[in-house]
């Protein structure tokens, strides 16, 4: 059985069960690309990447460039005399020439069942929509972003209250298992590329900061999928009486209202629900008031009771 030389891309937690599968493969990961490291935590220290970590395990070098143009990172990679390059959420766009490097090329374990959500953040835009299913998709990496030709799918459903890091929790041993057959396929011929249909294409742009501040004023259900979607940054926030909180989850309610969207309305079953713009509840289960821990809506309401009729304003 012929073993290929990998290069992977790769940083977050999601990248890390795909990167340990081919550490048990036949093949040889000969490096792991990670962005840098970041400061975390309330003292800001650098903290390494998952991958990093994972790669130090198996005692893998790593690199980690500031720039991917960079002439030392590019010979270092060429030097390493890959036959295929796997990338998995590494959160930057490989320059043309480094694309070419491998032999076989580069291949993707991208988190949706493409062409849909192309893009930064496929899942949490898929939750947000209120999708029902998702999965993995692995994919020949071109120059247009995400619109290779796909070699193998996997699907995952979305459950009702289903929240992001769930699903991507559910999406990385898929994806885990999806790679290595197609490293597989490409060490021992060239395997079937299927064709996007481009037509069907829709994209997943970067999630960012000031999307947590919603309009409280909307149906029950978008509220619902937006606190599901928007996790685990920068979660929804809005501002109860004086306090401006994020809220961690919620669940649609089977109760009807006159009220008009974003109205607290009374409190019971340790919940706090409020109206949706179609008349049905949301019951708020956990919330945070800024600067403080996280709680249950019945231990926020116990020191901060709301009276019925007043609104969740954006914050």
């Amino acid at each position: 059985m012929v073993s290929l030389r990998i290069i992977y891309f790769g940083t977050p937690q999601f990248a890390v069960p795909a990167l340990e599968a081919l550490f048990g493969s036949r093949h040889e990961v000969v490096a792991v690309v990670s962005q840098p490291d970041r400061p975390r935590g309330r003292g800001h220290n650098l903290q390494p990447t998952p991958t990093k970590l994972a790669a130090a395990r198996h005692a893998v070098p790593v690199l980690q460039p500031t720039r991917l143009r960079e002439a030392a990172f590019f010979s270092a990679v060429a030097a390493l005399q890959p036959d295929l390059g796997v990338v998995a959420a590494y959160g930057r766009i490989l320059p043309d020439a480094l694309l070419e490097l491998p032999r076989l090329g580069m291949i993707n374990i991208h988190g949706s069942l493409l062409p849909k959500y192309r893009g930064a953040a496929p899942v949490h835009r898929a939750v947000i929509a209120g999708e029902r299913e998702t999965g993995i998709s692995i994919m020949r990496v071109v120059r247009e972003l995400d619109a290779g030709p796909v070699f193998a799918y996997a699907r995952q459903p979305i459950g009702p209250d289903d929240r992001t890091p769930e699903i991507e929790r559910a999406l990385s041993p898929l994806g885990a298992a999806l790679v290595v057959t197609v490293a597989d396929s490409l060490a021992d011929g060239r395997p079937p590329e299927a064709p996007q249909n481009h037509a069907e294409a829709t994209y997943a742009t970067k999630i960012e900061k000031h999307e947590g501040a919603i309009d409280w004023d909307q149906p029950a259900i978008r509220l619902h999928d937006l606190i599901r979607g928007l996790q685990p940054w920068p979660l929804v926030s809005g501002r109860f009486g004086p306090m401006r909180c994020l809220v961690h989850r919620a669940m649609p309610g089977a109760e009807t209202t006159s009220e008009k969207g974003g109205t607290i309305l009374t409190a019971g079953s340790g919940a706090l629900p409020v109206a949706g713009s179609d008349g049905r509840v949301l019951q708020i289960l956990e919330l945070q008031p800024e600067g403080k821990r996280t709680m249950s809506a019945r231990d926020f309401l116990a020191g901060h009771p709301l009276p019925r009729g007043s609104r969740i304003e954006r914050a």
